[in-house]
């Protein structure tokens, strides 16, 4: 986040560059941590006014009222998304990660409004999504606007990026440490990543402002837990493992159903949310008929502080996580806006609850034995679905402020981890992005310039290019439609036959002719970075194709975006 001359008051650019970090740091962490706190207060305020009021009145009440907002905002979500901007569906934090990787931080401001108004929208119009995956994207996006405001180039945004996430998770969850952990295990994957310290200073003023606007009291007051028996040890197991396998079964189902609605043509795509509200309805208003509970409503909050507090029916909860995790599931694959941080707590906590109060019908627990199993439940849920172990413990720590319920938190991440690992090597996140096209090819280069341009191409190319194996019609539709890049390699038979750009596939099904083939320009992965650049003058599309020197085997590309974004990322 490079400081440039005349973006500044006089003062400031008299700093010293260290200073001056620390004063844009500072002020884009604040002003992050204020955008997740607006978010926070529109979604609690519209919620209490809507379904909250409406469950305090009759039942026929609070069915009609219900159906009447859920259908209105997410008609008006599905509009939002689909007309102005795309790129604002869904929780935000594929997103932020994939801007991260390839766009060097920069987010764009219009997905930015939007994605704020939609998420307020579908979180408090009842859809069962959380907040973190807004209040990420948010915060990253009001730190790059800002940044850009002041000077800073497109290139030098990574830092803004991670400033405005960290600040604006650990104002939505009052959890600055899990902030911390959270974007060095998902975004960043590096703790001895250059920007560690602006990810640490923006967590903390992201908490010190939810703390100046709205108090320290942590997300869920709770009894004391001190005291427990040695029988919640091996239930934990137990709790965690059903939590854990609720996890799994949320990220499988739902990347099955969001792979088959973005590929649907029949229903339009700004449709789709009104038709996932409308499921989420009947979800949720039979379990409110039948139980009184409106949890599978919005965040879900009300209900779990009510069972970590054991003021709450054990078959209920049992009701209540077959509802959660369906109502959460509909949600997401049908287009709506926001994270799943919230509902996975929610789930995992009803799946420990549940546990405990099936397990105390023959054993003796004490309600403290309850409590911790409940937020056992919640750590190893969510721990399955973001495999982040760290964050999972350090989230339902500084959510509930109980030292004491760090033992069982421990055990749930071993086994959420060992669950996960069995399911698949892809967390949801990932998982979003590898369906939406996205391949990840993360370069870490060296810290100077000479030695980036020493190495060679097999250190950063990326090993899993999409390539076009025809030019028929249907192949060609098949890999613009799941694939957002600008040029493909053709491989027909084995045979690399050139490069064919998108615009001009576009172009030949008007036409109704064949795409311009370009030709192919070739390297090889022992040659240097310094050795390649030339050879990007030769390619009419800006890609070359990496050869092995032996066999002459396609192994992979290299991009010129990729180029320039790693030499970028050496310079910041």
């Amino acid at each position: 986040m490079k400081v440039t001359k005349g973006t500044l008051s006089a003062s400031l650019q008299k700093l010293p560059e260290n200073a001056q970090y620390f004063v844009l740091t500072s002020f884009l962490g604040l002003a992050a941590g204020l955008s997740s706190v607006f978010f926070l207060f529109m979604t609690n305020f519209i919620f209490s006014k809507t379904y909250l009021y409406f469950a305090t009145r009759s039942k026929p009440l609070f069915t009609l009222a219900s159906f009447a907002v859920i259908m209105t905002f997410s008609l008006i979500v599905g509009v939002l998304l689909n007309v102005f901007a795309p790129d604002a569906a869904g929780s935000g934090i594929p997103e932020i990660k994939a801007a991260y990787w390839k766009e060097m931080g920069h987010v764009n401001t219009r997905p930015t409004l939007v994605k704020f108004i939609a998420g307020v929208l579908s979180i408090a119009g009842g859809n069962s999504l959380g907040r973190e995956g807004p209040s990420v994207f948010v915060g990253a996006g009001t730190t790059s606007t800002f940044a850009g405001l002041l000077g800073t180039p497109r290139r030098e945004k990574r830092s803004t990026s991670v400033i405005g996430a960290s600040a604006g998770l650990a104002a939505a969850f009052n959890a600055p440490m899990a902030s911390i952990t959270f974007v060095i295990e998902e975004i960043i994957g590096d703790i001895n990543n250059r920007y560690l310290g602006r990810v640490v200073l923006s967590s903390v003023l992201g908490a010190l402002v939810v703390h100046a606007l709205i108090g320290r009291q942590p997300a869920f007051s709770l009894p004391s837990v001190e005291r427990t028996s040695w029988l919640h040890y091996i239930l934990a197991l137990v709790a965690a493992g059903l939590a854990s396998v609720a996890g799994v079964i949320f990220q499988k189902i739902t990347l099955r159903w969001r792979g088959r609605l973005k590929a649907q043509k029949q229903v339009p795509k700004w449709l789709l949310p009104v038709f996932g509200g409308f499921l989420t309805w009947v979800i949720g208003v039979s379990v409110f008929l039948t139980t009184g509970k409106v949890g599978v409503f919005g965040l879900g909050y009300q209900d779990l502080s009510a069972a970590l507090n054991n003021n709450y029916a054990w078959k209920i909860a049992g009701v209540m996580v077959g509802a959660k995790l369906l109502a959460t599931t509909i949600g997401y694959s049908f287009g709506g806006c926001g994270g799943i941080f919230a509902p996975t707590l929610c789930i995992g906590g009803m799946a420990g609850y549940f546990v405990g109060g099936l397990a105390g019908q023959w054993l003796p627990l004490t309600p403290a034995d309850r409590i911790v199993l409940a937020a056992v439940g919640m750590s190893a849920c969510l721990g399955a679905v973001v495999r982040a172990p760290l964050t999972s413990i350090l989230i339902v720590f500084e959510m509930t402020h109980q030292f004491d319920l760090v033992p069982g938190l421990l055990l749930a991440a071993f086994i959420s981890q060992a669950v996960a690992r069995l399911a698949g090597h892809l967390n949801f996140y990932d998982g979003l992005l590898v369906q939406d096209g996205h391949e990840l090819h993360k370069i870490r280069p060296p810290l100077d310039l000479q030695s980036w341009q020493n190495l060679p191409v097999s250190a950063i190319y990326n090993p899993r290019p999409v390539v076009v194996r025809s030019l028929e019609d249907a192949e060609l539709r098949t890999v613009i439609e799941r694939f957002p890049y600008a040029s493909f390699p053709i491989l027909i038979n084995g045979k690399l036959k050139g490069i064919v750009k998108r615009s001009q596939i576009e172009e030949a099904f008007l036409t109704k002719e064949q795409p311009e083939v370009h030709p192919a320009i070739t390297c090889y992965l022992d040659q240097t970075v310094r050795e390649i650049g030339n050879k990007f003058l030769e390619s009419p599309a800006n890609i070359l194709i990496v050869l092995d020197r032996n066999d002459k085997s396609i192994r992979g590309i290299i991009t010129l975006h990729d180029l320039i974004r790693a030499q970028a990322a050496v310079q910041q």
